[in-house]
Parts: C-alpha cells; structure tokens; sequence
C-alpha cells in the first residue's frame, strides 16, 4: 500500500545490515511503497510511475528506454537523462558512475521489501546528487519466483530465494527479460529505417548476511547486463556492470548508540552505436560507434545515531568516479575516419549531521552538512583514424569547489488524524563525466559536452496537510523550487552545416551544447487520496509543476520557456478489488499533459492516456496465475520528434501472462 509517512515510522524488522528509518523523514514529503505495490511490477522505474511526481525521461520506461536516458527526477521540476534523483539500495547509489543514470534492470522489483520516496533536495545523509530528492530501496528476503510470457517475443523470469539459519543467512536473486521489441515510429511516417526495439536483459546478486555481536553483517555481489536495439537500423545499445559492498551496522535503543561502515565498488559499461536517417527513413548511415566506456566508482560512508525523543545522527562518506568513452565518428567513404577518447575523473566528499526531536505533537527535524567536488583528470583526444595523427588534444584545468546545504522541517499532529507539516531545503548535484565529457548522438541531432559545467543548486519551500484514518487518506503539498546553475542541452545550430569541433550536423538536425543555462524556477501542487474497504481500494494523485526557464546571460532565448520533457500535470489513479477469496482485478490509469521535446518548446509530444488491467487467480496458497493487458486501449503516447516532425511512440497494447510461485 502506498502511504505518507505518519509522524512515528513503524518499526521496520531489518534483516540486511542497514539502520531503521530517521525519525526525522516524516517531517519531510516521503512516500512509503511496500512489498504489495511493487509485487505486481515488471520493471522497478514502472512501479514508481504510481507516484505522479516521478519523472520519467522522454515518458519511456526501461522496457524500451535506451541506457543513456534512465535518468529519474521527481517533481517535473527538470527531467534529465543523467537524473536528478539519488537512487540508493540498502545505502549503496545504483546511479552509474560516468552518466548518472539508473541501469534498472540491475535490480527486479520482487527483490525489494520495499521503498521510500523522498521528495525535496536530499542534504542530510544522502548527499551530492539529491537534488530532486531520493528513492531509498530496501532489499528482501525472497521466497518468491514469477515466470510470465508476452506478446512480440516477450518473456520474463525472476526469482528471490533465501535460506539460513544460526544467525546467518543467504539470499539470491535473479532476473531475465527478452522481447523482440516494438517499432516506435508507425505509420505512414515508417520506413526501412525503423526497426523493433528488441531487448535481452539480465542480472544477478547474492548478498550474505551474518550476525557480529549485537550487529549486523552484509556482504552484496551484484551483476547486470541489457543489449537492446534502438528503434533505427544499426543502431544498439549495451550496458553492463557490478557492484560490490561491505556493510555493517548496528541499530540504535535508548541505551546504545547505532552506527553504520560501508564500503563499495561499482563497475559499468557502455556500448552505443547511432545512425543518421535518410530524410525518407528509406536507410540510415553509421553515425558514431561508442565501442567501450569503462568507468570505476567506489565510495564510504559512515554514521553514528542516538536514538530518543531527541534522536541526532553524524556522518560521512566520500564518491568517486573515473571513466572514459573511446569511440569513433565521422563516418565517410564507407568507413570511420576519427577516432576519440575523452574521460575524466570526479570526486566527491562530504560530513554531515541530522537531529530530529519530539516534543507532544511536534516533530521538528533538520540537517547541515558540507562537501568538497573537485573535477580532474578531464581529457578529449581525437585522431585521424587512417594516419594516426592528432586533430584534437585538449586538458581540462582542473576545477573545485565547496558546498553548504541545508533543510529543516516542522510537523504537528492535529486532531482528527489530521497533520500539518513545513519544510526549507537546499541540495547540489555536481555534473556527471558524460555531461562534462562525452558527446553523443540521437538521430540527426547532436549534443557537445562542456568540461567547463559547474554543479547544480536547487532551494525549495514546501507545506503539506494530510490526514489519515484505518479507511483512507489524503495528502496535499505546495512547493516551489529553484535550481541554479541547471544543466541544460542548449540549441545553438541546425543543419545541414559543419560546426567546430562537432562536426557536420545533417539536413534536418540540430546541434546543442551542454550549458548552465542560467536557472528553472517551479510552482507545484500536489494531492493524493485513498479510499479502502473490505474488498475495494481506489486511490488517485495529481501532481501539478509550473517550471519556468530564466536562461540569463548564458541562454536569454529560454526565458519564459518550459525545460524540455516538464509536463505541467500528471495524475495517476488505481483500483483494486478483491472479487472472491481467490480473485483479484486491478485497473491502473496514467495521465500526463503536453510535454516540450526539446529546449526551445518547438516540439511537442501531446498529452497522452495510458490504462492497464490484470488479474489473478490464486490456484493454491503458493501458486498464483495471472494476466495482464497493458495500454489496453492503444493509446498512442508520442515519446519523441525528430526536426522535421517524425514522432516516435511508446508501447502499443501488449497481452502478458504469468504463474506466480510462493517459496
């Protein structure tokens, strides 16, 4: 069930090595998901869509979406693809050292006990990244395996299964997918061009926990890889990777102090080729081939909490990332004829402290904390493939900086199970090495890097009143928020035409650059309401975010605009209803609003509907059958536009089918 957090989080029985949730989050705008909403998911980034306040990039989920564009952010405020949210598991970011982007494949939703989704820049413990707030995942125990088939080639198993005993346990869990995909562009505007997004995903972890005296011990290994077409002829996608962490933690009481040491050491890859398109869509020419983008992050943190009525936590961790693209380009007479290699290095480190007291109806809760980001290392070296000589060699000067972020917050319980809540916040993200470093290409679109990118800062203000009873609940919240210093893709030529650096931009194209372009200010409103009987639930939410463009001096043709992929409204609404003791259906609705392409608002991609449908049949107390329908209506929800007009689209309407297994 998905729930706001009331003033005193419930006790939370943790089995991986973690700390229980602050009690200081339920002054602040979090949403708790449990194992019910995530069971029935496929993808983990489709179960935070019932929360209208995430946002997805391009409205396209992993099922189709290329690694690249994985990015979340919460609140509409600015979508990107590196993201603008910190997706943490058990404390271990899954954002990917060189794009910032979730990889979310990596993690199935059956593997999950559960979430909490925090809006607002982090501060506090989470750090550098937070800037739109963060999703905290929380690992499971298994018992569960979910085997389904699909329409278009489509297959699915993932299974969590766990033992153990005398204070230690061992839990596995494994996921794959395959699809033969869908063609996203239709109609009378396809051609030869255009191909199937197929899909072939997989990933595995095992994760060992042990009791050391009065604490706890986890050690999780953790690898994925997804191969996936990119809706063009010769255009792929490749992203693979690891992870390993080391955790240890202790839980707090009245009378000892809890803490927690972690370490850990992610791996990724990434391999892209992209294509130019005949203006006919009758062929497309290789464009660029990203052959390998290695990169290495690791990081640790640590804490100490005392719990209370006044509970306060101090800390530290520190993150690093390396990586580089090597890559070839400028495709001519049949052949490659550049090659580049550009990377660099990031860093970021940090202490911070939290205190939260409780005093009859009040809760009062706040942070500090500081950070070191310095940028170093940053190289783009580009030769003549043919004769090996040089025809770019630049050295970035190495750049730093210290951050100072904040939040504070205030919650009163009122009568009736009503409450009122505050809150004042101020988060940073530093750029990642792909927006620094690595151009990249979308059709006959390009986008430069820009070494030179200075971190994001966002400040906001939000008030929020629910209410809350055994039956129902209702949330309301205002917000407003601003980021200074955003990163945005800057339009700043079209082809056809050749431009330094870049290159030649075809017919139909457009170049943008990487840029701070000056600040996004937003407004937003957000409500969300259940209602549960004995056998019925309903729910709905609505999420509203003016965001405006103040591009300054840096970009002054964006003042006024909205950032590219912001909707304005988003509203989710959901059924469930028990039938018979056996039985049960469910019907989901997805709305958004028009949404802005790209930065100077001149394609749109029109509002759109999307309803699913499944039920289930419980066989025995261990064997679920199941059938899902999704779009079932076969909306139509456009998710890109070429310059000259050409859209692309989500998923049609797909028929699934699966049994699930109790273990």
């Amino acid at each position: 069930m998905i729930q706001d957090l009331p003033a005193e989080l419930p006790e939370v029985v943790v089995t991986a090595a973690r700390l229980p949730p602050a009690a200081g989050e339920a002054a602040f705008s979090v949403t708790r998901l449990d194992r019910g909403d995530l069971r029935d998911q496929t993808r983990l980034d489709e179960a935070l869509r019932q929360v209208p306040a995430v946002s997805l990039f391009r409205r396209t989920t992993s099922f189709s979406a290329n690694p690249t564009t994985q990015g979340m952010s919460l609140r509409a405020v600015a979508p990107s693809g590196a993201g603008r949210t910190l997706v943490t598991l058990d404390g271990v970011p899954l954002n990917d050292p060189f794009g910032g982007w979730v990889i979310w494949s990596q993690v199935a939703p059956e593997a999950l006990d559960g979430l909490d989704l925090v809006r607002g820049a982090g501060a506090g413990p989470y750090g550098a990244g937070a800037l739109t707030g963060v999703i905290a995942l929380r690992d499971g125990d298994g018992g569960v395996a979910d085997l389904s088939v699909g329409e278009r080639g489509g297959a699915r198993a993932a299974a969590v299964v766990g033992a153990g005993q005398d204070g230690r346990r061992l839990t596995l869990a494994g996921l794959r997918e395959v699809s033969d995909g869908f063609v996203p562009v239709r109609g009378a505007a396809a051609g030869a061009a255009d191909t199937p997004m197929d899909l072939d995903a997989w990933s595995l972890t095992v994760r060992a926990d042990a009791a050391v005296g009065a604490a706890t011990a986890s050690l999780r290994l953790g690898a994925f890889e997804e191969d996936r077409g990119s809706g063009l002829a010769g255009a792929r996608a490749t992203a693979s990777g690891n992870v390993a962490s080391l955790t240890l933690a202790r839980s707090p009481n009245h009378d000892t102090l809890g803490w927690r040491l972690q370490v850990w050491r992610r791996e990724s890859d990434l391999a892209n080729s992209s294509v130019a398109v005949a203006a006919d869509r009758s062929m497309t020419t290789p464009a660029a081939a990203q052959d390998e983008t290695p990169a290495v992050g690791w990081g640790l943190n640590a804490a100490l909490r005392r719990s209370g009525a006044l509970e306060w936590e101090i800390g530290l961790d520190a993150r690093t990332a390396e990586g580089e693209t090597r890559e070839r380009f400028r495709f001519m007479g049949g052949r490659f004829t550049r090659g580049r290699i550009a990377g660099g290095e990031t860093t970021v480190a940090g202490v911070y402290g939290e205190a939260a007291w409780r005093t009859g109806p009040w809760l009062i809760a706040g942070g500090l904390r500081a950070d070191r980001w310095e940028n170093t290392d940053g190289r783009r070296f580009e030769t003549d493939l043919a004769s090996g000589l040089p025809t770019l060699d630049e050295r970035d000067v190495g750049r730093s900086g210290r951050v100072v972020t904040a939040r504070l917050a205030a919650r009163r319980d009122l009568a009736g199970g009503w409450s009122a809540r505050t809150a004042a916040y101020s988060g940073f993200r530093p750029a990642t090495l792909n927006e620094l470093h690595r151009p990249f290409r979308v059709g006959n679109d390009l986008t430069e890097a820009n070494a030179g990118l200075r971190p994001e800062r966002l400040g906001g203000l939000e008030a929020g009143l629910a209410w809350s009873d055994a039956d129902g609940a209702l949330t309301a919240t205002i917000f407003a928020n601003r980021i200074e210093e955003a990163v945005v893709n800057v339009t700043i030529g079209s082809g056809p035409g050749t431009f330094p650096r870049a290159g030649f931009v075809p017919a139909g194209g457009v170049l943008r650059q990487r840029m701070n372009a000056g600040a996004v200010e937003a407004v937003g409103l957000e409500l969300a309401g259940e209602r549960r009987w004995d056998r019925l639930r309903l729910s709905a939410a609505v999420s509203a975010t003016d965001a405006r463009m103040n591009g300054g001096d840096a970009a002054p043709q964006l003042t006024g605009l909205r950032p590219a992929q912001a909707p304005i409204w988003s509203a989710v609404g959901a059924a469930r209803w028990t039938a018979t003791d056996r039985l049960a259906l469910s019907l989901d609705a997805r709305w958004e609003s028009r949404r802005f392409e790209d930065d100077l608002n001149s394609r749109v991609l029109e509002a759109g509907l999307v309803l699913d449908a499944r039920a289930e049949w419980r066989a025995t107390e261990r064997i679920g059958l199941w059938l899902a329908l999704d779009n079932l209506a076969d909306a139509e929800i456009a998710v890109s536009e070429t310059a000259t007009g050409v859209e692309g689209f989500g998923p049609p309407r797909s028929i699934r089918a699966g049994i699930r297994l109790t273990l």
